[in-house]
């Protein structure tokens, strides 16, 4: 007979792992999943249940875990790193006087959710069992530990698989690492948990073990997508996991009306924001917290770092960062867009292209082969071909302002702090060093002189000269 129970709920996450299969100096649960720490993926799913209470067990050196929990979350200091049951008993210290439901989760484990999680809840209340264990059935169970149930279904053992017999290992059906206890049976029992195991730790199962020795029932809530308990030990399952997160991210774009083209080519992180009827081609990577606005397109070959793009926008071929992309815009391919850069509506960075620290007006273009910094553009302006701002005197940096409806000829060189009026011309190959006023033609280059039979004589020379040395090789 079932029973319902409301209880309050608290949650306490797992993540004092040192993950020396890692091989890094830093926390295991801080390595990044799809640009984000793999353990705010589990405090999220937690904090959809709505727990009362939310403890996250770190080890003493991993203050920067601490540092990115989210407020209300209590950090619990796991001393001495002795197994999952020590872990569990530091995590229940800030719980003193707590009486509800305990949800245990893994914080090496990001694929889990809030679905998954409330399931689990679920199952646990309908059931009225003293903790429930979250499974799953895997054709390659690995070192998992083993579910050994009893002839009605419910759990009789869980085997750890450095300890489990040939036939436990035969054992299909293996142990997430998240569960459901009733809190006064979990910190009544804690205290009674041995070391006596292959590894001389204390297992969290143990409380397992105890609860059926006691005669309590304990029940396992089998979920249908194994992929929820995908935990990281290695680069190896890193790079996996990664791979799981990013198609479920682009899975959802796809739903919500963004075409990519190859998701298997498609990079992007968590927070990524896509705009509906945009198309994304292989090789393009979104990163950060890159917004991108609606029918635009990306890619091929394209790296966008914290960039906001706005509608209608098209991007082949190119590098940016932490710039802003105005609507029916275009760049590239292989132009390089860095910081602090604004492309105002309808405006283009071409061919080999690089813009740092600029703005460019509505509707100006800046085609090809072109570098431009520290510099603000107006509208309706083109710059030509191999133009240069040279805005570095070797100590500072020095601005170049271009006005509105501005030519610039191919190969000018403006050499900053320098002002180029409205409506302004400068002569192709001009080295510009004084201010061009509105509607003026700025001209800044040697005269042109044209020497009459120059190559003829030219000619001569070299067929005279090549004669005498013949001569004298004879």
């Amino acid at each position: 007979m079932s029973t319902e129970r409301e209880l309050p709920v608290a949650a306490i996450i797992l993540a004092a792992g040192l993950g020396t299969r890692m091989k890094s100096s830093l926390p295991k649960v801080l390595h990044e999943v799809c640009g984000r720490p793999m353990v705010s993926y589990v405090v999220d799913a937690a904090l959809s249940l709505q727990p009362t209470r939310l403890v996250v067990v770190t080890g003493v050196e991993h203050d920067e875990v601490e540092a990115l929990l989210p407020v209300g979350c209590e950090r619990a200091i796991q001393a001495e790193r002795l197994g999952t049951g020590d872990a569990v008993r530091a995590g229940m210290e800030p719980l003193v006087g707590f009486d509800g439901d305990v949800v245990v989760l893994v914080g090496d484990a990001p694929l889990v959710d809030g679905g998954f999680l409330r399931g689990l809840i679920a199952d646990h209340r309908r059931t009225g069992c003293a903790a429930t264990v979250a499974t799953a059935v895997l054709e390659s169970p690995g070192c998992y530990g083993r579910i050994v149930r009893a002839g009605g279904g419910e759990v009789q053992r869980i085997v750890e698989a450095r300890d489990a017999s040939p036939e436990q290992l035969a054992i299909g059906e293996v142990n997430t690492g998240f569960y459901v206890f009733a809190a006064d049976h979990l910190r009544r029992l804690l205290p009674r948990l041995r070391r006596g195991n292959a590894q001389g730790e204390l297992y969290l199962t143990d409380v397992v073990h105890l609860m059926i020795a006691e005669g309590h029932r304990v029940a396992a809530y089998q979920t249908p997508d194994p992929e929820v308990m995908a935990a990281v030990n290695s680069r190896v399952e890193l790079a996996q996991v990664n791979g799981a997160m990013r198609r479920r991210l682009l899975e959802r774009l796809m739903l919500a009306g963004v075409t990519i083209v190859d998701p298997a080519s498609t990079y992007l992180d968590y927070g990524v924001e896509v705009g509906r009827d945009t198309i994304v081609h292989p090789q393009s990577y979104l990163y950060g917290h890159t917004q991108v606005g609606a029918a635009a397109e990306i890619g091929p070959g394209t790296y966008l770092r914290d960039v906001f793009v706005g509608d209608r926008a098209r991007i082949v071929n190119s590098y940016l960062t932490q710039c802003v992309i105005g609507s029916g815009c275009f760049v590239g391919p292989f132009a390089h867009i860095r910081p602090n850069t604004v492309l105002r509506e309808g405006a283009g960075a071409g061919t080999f292209v690089e813009i740092k620290n600029s703005t460019v007006g509505e509707r100006s273009k800046v085609p090809h082969l072109s570098y431009i910094g520290d510099t603000v553009i107006g509208k309706d302006t083109n710059i030509g071909a191999g133009n240069i701002t040279a805005n570095f005197d070797g100590f500072q940096k020095h601005a170049t302002t271009v006005g509105d409806n501005v030519k610039t000829g191919s190969n000018t060189t403006m050499v900053a702090p320098v002002a180029i009026g409205d409506g302004a011309f400068t002569a192709a190959g001009s080295v510009i060093t004084e201010d061009v006023p509105a509607d003026a033609l700025g001209v800044a280059r040697s005269r042109q002189q044209n020497l009459s039979g120059y190559g003829r004589r030219r000619r001569e020379r070299h067929l005279g000269a090549q004669q005498q040395r013949d001569e004298d090789a004879r």
